[in-house]
């Protein structure tokens, strides 16, 4: 939805790619390669060859939620990565989505049930997930890149959670670990005045774990990767449950913001919000 920065591509992994299981064969708008144990999940790479950033339209929206329980499920694989393809890691949703959930309830309580598995999928994902995050970072995109347990930006990525910026409280994973990640006087800063947050920033408030040069971004994810695919995998998985109570236990608050996002989406401001984005200018809330 933002304009993206001229960035780079960052560099892409040299190791040659192993079959899929069978159970991966439905998915369509995430690119997904088996590089032994790690299953590296990309998102936009349809839409990168035409300059786009991944925009999480209605079937982009759907396999983020579902692909956690098939990696969980998956024998072969040990450690998931999630990263963007061309100008950046996710651009936010499809405006065309959104009037849809604007104007649909039936779409609307769908998109809802898709977006609650999706936060509650990833917690409980018994592997761990690693995300690499360059250019600019929005939307169901981010959900991932911030809830996953190794969270790697460049040190240029634009962070922002857009939520205010379109008319709706902001809900998907932000209520559930902005706080937590960075405290409530910053993560109240920037979810309600929709401030962009730059890699480099979001490391030293510790919004992510780690913020490298873009060009080292993806082979310092696939490293991080293969020294959690060589570890003990029940330390690892365990670890993970155990801290993933930590957001677990804030539940009630991620179902309370998730239910007001989505009573935004049939107000007005919601309406405003898509046509200031469509005209790129500035909203104005009545």
């Amino acid at each position: 939805m933002d304009a993206a920065p001229q960035t780079s591509q960052p560099s892409q992994p040299s190791q040659p790619s192993h079959p899929l299981s069978p159970r991966f064969e439905r998915y369509r708008a995430l690119t997904l390669r088996r590089h032994g144990s790690i299953l590296e999940i990309v998102m936009g790479a349809g839409q990168s060859a035409n300059g786009k950033l991944a925009t999480a339209d209605a079937d982009m929206h759907r396999e983020l939620a579902e692909i956690w329980r098939d990696v969980s499920a998956d024998p072969d694989i040990r450690v998931a990565l999630i990263r963007g393809e061309g100008k950046g890691f996710s651009a936010g949703g499809d405006l065309a989505l959104v009037e849809a959930m604007a104007n649909d309830f039936a779409t609307r309580t769908r998109v809802w049930q898709e977006a609650r598995d999706l936060v509650y999928n990833l917690i409980n994902c018994d592997k761990p997930v690693v995300s690499a995050m360059h250019g600019p970072a929005v939307g169901a995109g981010l959900v991932a890149g911030l809830l996953a347990d190794i969270s790697i930006a460049a040190r240029g990525a634009r962070i922002v959670d857009g939520h205010t910026r379109l008319g709706v409280a902001a809900g998907d994973h932000a209520a559930i670990v902005w706080p937590l990640l960075c405290g409530m006087a910053k993560a109240k800063y920037y979810l309600m005045l929709c401030e962009s947050v730059s890699g480099e920033e979001a490391e030293r408030i510790g919004l992510v774990s780690l913020a490298v040069d873009e060009q080292a971004l993806v082979a310092k994810a696939f490293e991080v990767a293969e020294r959690l695919a060589a570890g003990s995998q029940t330390a690892i998985r365990w670890t993970k449950y155990a801290l993933n109570n930590w957001l677990r236990m804030a539940g009630p608050a991620f179902d309370t913001s998730l239910a007001l996002e989505f009573m935004g989406f049939s107000g007005p401001d919601v309406h405003e919000g898509v046509a200031s984005l469509r005209q790129k200018r500035p909203p104005e809330f009545g």
